[in-house]
């Protein structure tokens, strides 16, 4: 498709519309009676691709909670008054002076300890890997603990952004007790009440600061570096025996005994005339707070593996049933946006009646990511290994893909007068018109005359597939539904 532009428009203040096809389409707006904002927003929202990551980190007990409820206006992290609440890192979305951001809330980090409290500092440390700016708790009322010290050496490793939170300073009273956090090193405390609201104004005016306007790109480069390459599956499943045969040598550890592989190991490979970095990861086994030690950083490690990489190639044992675990590695790598590449290992070694049922299997299980190339390969004997270079660029190339604003809006009144929305309580919402306000996933914004059902929103995206392809990529469809308050004149 030649009209097709492959561009992610981050650097676009309209998402990925220029100057021109923005003007065209805020007038059309403003025709269907849309108030501007709402548009400039819904484009916005759509189109900014990740947004800039905050985490909020500290010790047990510190208001690091009620301090994330007050930074995101409403009362959604539990909060209790006790330690040890907050075990999973949880995310929200934020906004401060009309920036949006997400905001990571962690459970307490201690230093030299076992078991479940290991597994928090190890949410925390990866919130931390993974974040764009840092929020560091300290209850000034205790002023800074060995812990509290503990916290701040990682947070030098990482080399973060930090900014030092000095909690529980309720009034001028307590503003000497923040002020003898200086002696951190981490530069100005801010004094805050994050249970009455005192002072969070300014600290999130110097967290704007400490983040970026859009997070910075890890995959790729200006130049076109290396597309980075996730192989991710549960243990056992060949993912090491996969690199090696794609590099040529034995790059990696490989053993029938499942979990060998502890840290990704990025590897630059030639394949198809073409330098790839691919990335083997630890596979990941069973629910992540469930984990124990080396496998429960290896879940960690392959969680940012998948949001470094561009393409995720998720390899699925065909000699096994398509299991639970399988499934959600798969939401994991969907839900964070990635092109999608499924490689069934060990064809060579099925039968008729195994490949009939596995196909069965594909039908139902996989219904979710029917769009995805597929291959069927061998890791050990290195059958059609050759096909997975041609899979991987197709998905690319769906991922990249943006339709021009006016061919989509003929596409989408095509599909309005030849299968109109279901007349639910006697109206009949429509789809008015619509744009393509990102790429690397393709993400749409629709504008409607009432709310559309999950099922035509559904049918919308297969048809968006059957005309323009986006093979290999989620689709992200967001819809806006026009106030009543008539047209405007």
């Amino acid at each position: 498709m030649n009209d097709q532009i492959h561009s992610d428009g981050s650097d676009h203040e309209h998402g990925a519309l220029g100057d021109a096809e923005y003007a065209e389409f805020m007038e059309l707006a403003a025709q269907e009676g849309f108030d501007p904002e709402d548009v400039e927003g819904a484009i916005g929202e759509a189109g900014h691709g990740p947004l800039p990551v905050l985490a909020v980190v500290g010790r047990p007990n510190v208001g690091k909670s009620t301090l994330v409820n007050r930074i995101i206006g409403r009362r959604e992290a539990v909060v209790q008054d006790k330690p040890g609440v907050t075990r999973d890192r949880v995310t929200y979305e934020a906004e401060w002076a009309g920036r949006r951001f997400k905001v990571v809330d962690t459970g307490g980090w201690e230093q030299d300890v076992l078991g479940l409290d290991a597994a928090v500092a190890a949410q925390a440390e990866y919130a931390i890997e993974t974040a764009d700016a840092v929020v560091f708790v300290v209850d000034a009322t205790v002023g800074a603990t060995d812990t509290d010290e503990a916290v701040v050496k990682l947070l030098r490793r990482a080399g973060k952004p930090v900014v030092l939170c000095a909690n529980k300073v309720d009034g001028q009273s307590g503003e000497a007790d923040a002020t003898a956090l200086w002696s951190l090193g981490l530069g100005e405390p801010h004094p805050v009440s994050s249970l009455h609201g005192r002072g969070t104004g300014d600290m999130l005016d110097a967290v704007l600061e400490a983040l970026p306007e859009a997070p910075a790109q890890t995959f790729g480069t200006a130049l076109g570096g290396p597309r980075r390459i996730a192989l991710i599956g549960r243990p056992n499943v060949g993912k090491s025996s996969l690199l090696n045969k794609v590099a040529g040598e034995d790059r990696v550890v490989v053993n029938a005994l499942a979990g060998t592989t502890r840290d990704p190991v990025d590897e630059l490979i030639q394949l198809g005339g073409t330098t790839w970095k691919f990335i083997d990861t630890a596979g990941i086994r069973r629910k992540v707070h469930l984990q124990e030690g080396a496998d429960y950083y290896a879940s960690l490690r392959t969680a940012a593996a998948v949001e470094k990489a561009e393409v995720a190639v998720i390899l699925i044992d065909s000699s096994e049933s398509i299991s639970v675990q399988d499934q959600r590695i798969i939401t994991m790598a969907v839900e964070a946006g990635r092109a999608i590449v499924v490689a069934f290992n060990k064809w060579d070694t099925l039968d008729e009646e195994r490949r009939y049922y596995l196909e069965r299997e594909i039908e139902t299980e996989l219904a979710q990511i029917a769009w995805a190339p597929r291959v069927n390969v061998s890791a050990v004997t290195g059958r059609h290994m050759e096909k997975l270079v041609p899979a991987i660029e197709t998905a690319i190339e769906g991922w990249e893909t943006r339709i021009p604003t006016g061919r989509l809006n003929a596409f989408l009144g095509e599909i309005v007068a030849s299968h109109p929305h279901p007349v639910r309580g006697g109206k009949q919402p429509r789809i008015l018109f619509g744009t393509q306000a990102g790429t690397k996933p393709p993400r749409f914004v629709l504008f409607a005359s009432g709310f559309l059902e999950h099922g035509y929103r559904r049918f919308v995206e297969r048809r968006l597939r059957e005309e323009f392809g986006f093979e290999g990529t989620p689709i992200h469809i967001s819809v806006r539904v026009r106030e009543k308050r008539g047209r405007k004149k």
